[in-house]
């Protein structure tokens, strides 16, 4: 994939972009009529691509880790970049900005509670569970330094979730109100979400 060209760098720049845009920046007038129609989660290719160029830059990164651990030159292996990414438990916590203690529990809480709201019975909570614990171990400033994903549900920009309120940087319920919105209108259900997630590494 071109985006990955240059070790990377392309997408550590849009990481930084997008954690960075304020959320005033969040809309373009593209989103705005997805806002309008009540369709912020068709699918977006420009944002596809970066999710999928941050899961493969955080593949070739612990590839090269277990290369270097081995003592062998990490430069040896910048041409992998592997077509699936298996799933996994989510980026390491170094990688979390600092912030005030995410509650993972009550975050959980909330966002059980929430299913029905949305249609989902109870049977679709272990999908949902699993899904944002490994996005972002369900803390609601959780940060993707790939490719600047925000929150629980790892929005991609995190500004997106002002649709679901003002407070989306800091509030969990507003985050998981969003996150619970987009699966459902690009997945159908947490689970399909999740075996999407499985398949290619992000969803």
């Amino acid at each position: 994939m071109a985006i990955f060209g240059g070790g990377g760098g392309f997408v550590a720049y849009r990481a930084i972009e997008n954690a960075n845009k304020p959320p005033t920046e969040g809309f373009t007038l593209e989103d705005m009529s997805k806002l309008a129609s009540g369709d912020l989660s068709a699918p977006d290719p420009e944002t596809d691509a970066l999710k999928a160029a941050a899961e493969q830059a955080f593949r070739s990164d612990k590839l090269k880790d277990g290369r270097s651990a081995a003592g062998d030159n990490p430069d040896d292996i910048d041409w992998v970049v592997p077509k699936q990414a298996p799933a996994g438990d989510g980026f390491p916590a170094v990688n979390f900005p600092p912030g005030s203690d995410p509650s993972p529990g009550s975050n959980k809480a909330t966002a059980k509670s929430m299913l029905g709201q949305f249609g989902f019975g109870e049977d679709q909570w272990g999908c949902l569970e699993r899904l944002w614990h490994k996005e972002s171990g369900w803390n609601e400033r959780a940060m993707n330094r790939y490719s600047g994903a925000y929150g629980i549900p790892q929005s991609l920009p995190g500004s997106k979730m002002a649709s679901a309120g003002a407070d989306w940087q800091t509030n969990a319920a507003t985050q998981i109100k969003w996150g619970l919105g987009y699966i459902k209108g690009r997945y159908g259900t947490p689970c399909a979400a999740w075996g999407h997630s499985q398949r290619v590494g992000w969803y």
